[in-house]
């Protein structure tokens, strides 16, 4: 479970998101981060086998500014990803931990345009099975409908009045839920969040699968 005091400094810091009081509570955003990295790692050794995890990463707290409006200089939160062993498994997971707003997120955020292309030319092929796969009765259940930017028309190549055309215009997969204080302040929390993971695998194993196969579902390494 994770410790009260990363919240407790993650509500301070919100209040004082400054420069001049990060310098001078520095030890604790240190100690905080020690404990948000000995967290994440008790979760990887139990989630790492199941899910093929080749590393966790504790994300830096410090924003970058210079094309944001925002000019904050720390971020009021600790992320934490989980990344697949590649090229074999792709997708990861990100769990995202700030007072009464964190949540888990996986799926894929930002594919290239070979990867983008290889996914709609699947969906195209067979979008039947893709629904089956990403609008599960179960998955929807634990980690709500698919979201992700979307073309507001057909990707170029494609037809628009193809039957999945709703799948086709997505260019970003992405699968979240929230997570409240309690839960990840709950001993059970690994328990938790290894049936979260079972649960959204199938999506992430056929989404693997498609982007290591050609249409002809050849191995591509």
């Amino acid at each position: 479970m994770l410790d009260k005091d990363v919240f407790d400094f993650l509500n301070l810091l919100k209040r004082n998101n400054n420069r001049e009081w990060f310098k001078q509570n520095k030890e604790l955003h240190d100690q905080s981060k020690k404990k948000v990295l000995e967290f994440s790692q008790k979760l990887f050794e139990e989630l790492k086998v199941e899910n093929n995890l080749d590393k966790s990463k504790v994300f830096r707290i410090y924003r970058d500014v210079r094309f944001s409006k925002n000019k904050t200089p720390y971020k009021n939160h600790f992320g934490i990803g989980f990344h697949r062993t590649k090229p074999q498994y792709r997708g990861g997971y990100y769990l995202h931990i700030e007072p009464d707003n964190s949540f888990l997120a996986t799926g894929f955020w930002a594919p290239d345009k070979t990867d983008l292309y290889r996914i709609r030319k699947e969906i195209e092929q067979d979008h039947q099975y893709f629904s089956n796969i990403a609008e599960s009765n179960q998955l929807i259940k634990s980690w709500n409908p698919m979201v992700g930017e979307q073309l507001k028309t057909a990707p170029k190549g494609f037809d628009k009045n193809h039957p999945g055309i709703q799948y086709l215009r997505y260019k970003q997969f992405i699968f979240s839920q929230k997570i409240s204080n309690e839960q990840l302040q709950n001993p059970s929390f690994s328990q938790w969040i290894i049936k979260e993971f079972s649960i959204i695998k199938p999506f992430l194993n056929y989404m693997g699968e498609v982007l290591t196969t050609d249409l002809n579902g050849e191995p591509l390494f």
